[in-house]
């Protein structure tokens, strides 16, 4: 029986751990956090649980690969309940408000009555929203591996998705948001993507939540994680945490195993580094072995950006059902990072009752961050008294503009964390404390980078990295291709 070694426990990882237990592998994964998941995971403050990761989940609808995928490794099943999303969002403006609905129709109803000027742009937004829900992530098998009938099912899956890409492919979330007239319709799409993002990134993100495949299992992020986590190991999958791994040792044009941060050895036949692949090429590996692609990732930073935020989650003394979803607003000018912001958001995480002591609720604020932000919070990290004192400040700022916008919150309010850019780079070893991959501005061509290293036979790349613009989905489908590419192998 052959034995691959598996760095990193987050969700490739475990899902190529999966798929090659069932396979008749033998596999461990080293995981150097107390838990595993990676960044789909959430803690305890104060008796509230916070949720790091899902806003939605795509791929919840039944009958796609991707949906089967989930299932095959225990995120999705016939035991696990979902909550389906009422909206997407509400934006509020000068006491105006505009929610972006399950129900589309609902929506357009909504716009038209607000906005009668923008009728014709309306309705092909909400026409091409539906299109969108035909959008799916492939999972069967990797890219480089499809022959010319494989390209032709995915081009006919896909064909929907042509015709949206043909009306917005070209354009960027300010520029779609340019083409409305009334004020609050522009800030509600610009309020959602961060800068940079194409356009048809919101639509494709809205679709998920209006055709079902972007609902929420219940229990959240940890939850999943955790089922997940059940179903390797009893597959007979062996699991390490709080194990850190400090390089791949290499034989040529072979890896051998891997040395642990404890100073000992593991012997393996096959390794899949399933983690940053900053990290990889930094630390695990030389940089002479990075792809070209992946290295052209991270050279061309104004094409290929990437995001992270500066985050404040509440404890509410009280549950308020008109604060469920999430809202954005305006707010007094103030400093987040090395930027100045003057729209912020909350969101409620009252669908989940065990986030919070009964008759309260949990509420949680995430400010864009850019890379120049990043930056910002390095420097300070230095001193971390520093550090932890701007957080407090910062916070506190936030939590005033909560209450000034929801006067009924007024003395209600508690921070019960705070976390930056920095804390991922902590928690995951992510570049430029990013929770998601590159994001391909306009001006850049979609780059997808095969999970293989040329020079080294037997190691694997399995990471949301590879493909942009990342996330849960992305990272469960480079674990299933390196598992692919293994059982392939023999």
């Amino acid at each position: 029986m052959k034995k691959v070694v598996i760095i990193g426990g987050g969700i490739a990882g475990m899902t190529a751990g999966i798929l090659l237990q069932k396979a008749g592998f033998q596999t461990e994964i080293y995981e150097k956090n107390a838990i595993a998941g990676g960044q789909c995971t959430g803690w305890k403050r104060d008796g509230y649980m916070i949720d790091n990761c899902i806003h939605w989940l795509t791929g919840t609808r039944e009958g796609s690969a991707l949906h089967e995928l989930w299932k095959e490794i225990g995120a999705l099943g016939d035991t696990v309940e979902l909550y389906e999303k009422p909206s997407f969002f509400t934006a509020r403006l000068n006491g105006e408000t505009l929610t972006f609905w399950r129900d589309k129709e609902r929506t357009r109803r909504e716009l038209l009555a607000l906005s009668p000027e923008d009728e014709k742009e309306i309705n092909k937004l909400m026409d091409y929203v539906k299109l969108a829900e035909t959008m799916t992530v492939p999972v069967e098998k990797p890219f480089d591996a499809m022959n010319p009938l494989d390209f032709i099912k995915l081009g006919m899956s896909m064909k929907e998705m042509g015709k949206l890409m043909k009306e917005y492919g070209k354009m960027d979330i300010r520029e779609l948001a340019l083409r409305f007239r009334h004020p609050l319709i522009r800030h509600a799409i610009v309020d959602y993507m961060p800068e940079g993002y194409q356009a048809y990134a919101f639509l494709v993100s809205y679709a998920t939540v209006t055709g079902g495949n972007g609902d929420i299992p219940k229990g959240g992020s940890l939850e999943m994680a955790i089922r997940i986590a059940k179903k390797y190991q009893e597959q007979g999958g062996v699991l390490y945490t709080n194990t850190a791994v400090s390089k791949v040792l290499l034989d040529g044009k072979r890896a051998k195993g891997i040395l642990l941060e404890n100073g000992k050895s593991v012997d393996a036949d096959y390794i899949v580094c399933a983690c940053d692949t900053d990290y990889t090429f930094r630390a695990l590996l030389p940089d002479s072995y990075m792809p070209k692609a992946l290295r052209r990732l991270y050279e061309e930073r104004e094409h290929y950006p990437v995001g992270s935020g500066f985050q404040v989650a509440y404890a509410v003394d009280g549950a308020f059902p008109e604060l469920t979803g999430t809202q954005v607003f305006s707010c007094d000018k103030f400093r987040v990072g090395s930027r100045t912001v003057q729209r912020m958001s909350i969101q409620a995480y009252d669908y989940e009752p065990s986030f919070a002591p009964e008759g309260k609720m949990i509420l949680q604020s995430n400010f864009t961050q850019s890379e120049a932000d990043y930056t910002y919070w390095e420097a300070l990290y230095a001193d971390k008294e520093a550090y932890e004192q701007q957080k407090k400040e910062t916070a506190r700022k936030a939590l005033e503009r909560v209450e000034t916008e929801f006067a009924f919150l007024k003395g209600k309010l508690r921070i019960l964390d705070i976390w930056t850019p920095i804390t991922y780079t902590r928690y995951c070893n992510s570049y430029k404390g990013a929770y998601m991959s590159f994001v391909t501005t306009k001006q850049a061509k979609s780059v997808t980078v095969p999970g293989t290293i040329k020079g080294l036979e037997n190691v694997l790349l399995a990471s949301q990295w590879l493909m942009g613009p990342g996330g849960l989905p992305t990272a469960a489908a480079m674990g299933k291709f390196a598992a692919w590419r293994i059982i392939k192998k023999g």
